[in-house]
């Protein structure tokens, strides 16, 4: 049972759109409820795609993608129905902060969740145990954030199933970035969306373009355009998507493919977006304004291959994380 109780209905044919209702007992509303806006487009009987963004508050570019798909979308056009949550972690994205200004929580370290939990627990354990339970495949829309930049990248977690792999494998093509990520987690890490879909057994993309707590005309147009090809490859959009551009297959198997900040000071990149980069070159240097007169610190790559994020703020402590590298697969 979960104490999210939504207002729209997720079965009945048409467009549909209401909140989640989150209840939330506080000084100033003793019996309110947090509203998480949720849209739910139902054609004809069809495959379900779950479309999340604002899992994190401050990456914009998926929230703004899947508002003007809850605008575009004509119920007439689907062969199945597509359930569009664009601000997951409602309160997080109304303060523009990647985690909630309420409990502090980071909604993708926080699945399974919990029904009688803090609201981002709430949250995870409504999207596990309700929504991913109802999708043929989920694509979790998120970006750098204000604290990083990525290179159009479509990123999936590895998964035994051959099928579900195979699967996967199709829509991170479709979707038509210029590069995909296959991931493993880090130290086992199971309380991302991404465990969650593999749990239930649902094929998962999480879509990282652009960051910097901003949004890019061309990043949103590429967004906008590789969802409507995965609701095309899906068999729901009726019609013919445009054709996909080659994306370069990587993979980031572990902590060598990160660069962290040695010591706190002012970050400076030595690689851009992008670039290509050999194992032991100089990543970046980190300069010291309390004590000027003291040589930068060096860190360097520990594994060559391709920039897919890198740091944004200059300002940096020890244990940022400064560039993620992709290695060819």
């Amino acid at each position: 049972m979960s104490r999210i109780s939504p207002t729209i209905s997720f079965d009945a044919p048409g467009k549909h759109a209401g909140f989640l209702r989150l209840p939330h007992s506080t000084h100033e509303s003793a019996y309110g409820w947090i509203p998480i806006p949720i849209v739910c487009v139902v054609g004809s009987p069809g495959p379900t795609v779950l479309l999340i963004a604002g899992n994190h508050g401050d990456e914009y570019e998926g929230q703004v993608a899947l508002a003007e798909l809850c605008r575009a979308l004509d119920p007439a056009d689907l062969q199945g129905r597509v359930i569009i949550l664009p601000a997951a972690n409602f309160p997080a994205a109304m303060a523009g902060r990647r985690v909630s200004p309420i409990d502090g929580g980071n909604l993708n370290r926080s699945f399974p969740g919990s029904e009688g939990g803090s609201p981002t627990e709430m949250i995870a354990d409504f999207i596990e145990t309700k929504l991913l339970p109802l999708s043929d495949c989920v694509i979790d829309l998120h970006s750098g954030g204000s604290s990083l930049q990525y290179c159009p990248t479509i990123r999936a977690r590895s998964n035994p199933d051959p099928g579900i792999m195979e699967r996967t494998l199709t829509l991170l093509r479709a979707f038509g970035a210029p590069y995909g990520c296959i991931f493993k987690p880090l130290s086992g890490e199971n309380r991302t969306m991404a465990a969650a879909a593999a749990r239930s057994n649902v094929p998962y993309l999480c879509v990282e373009i652009g960051g910097g707590g901003s949004i890019q005309q061309d990043y949103l147009a590429l967004t906008n355009a590789g969802v409507n090809r995965i609701l095309a490859v899906s068999g729901i959009a009726k019609g013919e998507a445009d054709p996909p551009g080659k994306t370069e297959i990587l993979s980031v198997n572990g902590f060598d493919n990160y660069v962290y900040a040695p010591e706190n000071g002012l970050f400076q990149p030595l690689a851009e977006l992008g670039d290509v980069v050999m194992a032991g070159q100089l990543a970046a240097r980190m300069h010291f304004p309390d004590t000027p007169w003291r040589e930068p610190a060096a860190a360097t790559f520990q594994t060559a291959g391709r920039v897919l994020c890198r740091r944004f703020p200059s300002l940096t402590k020890r244990g940022d994380c400064l560039y993620e590298i992709g290695v060819g697969a």
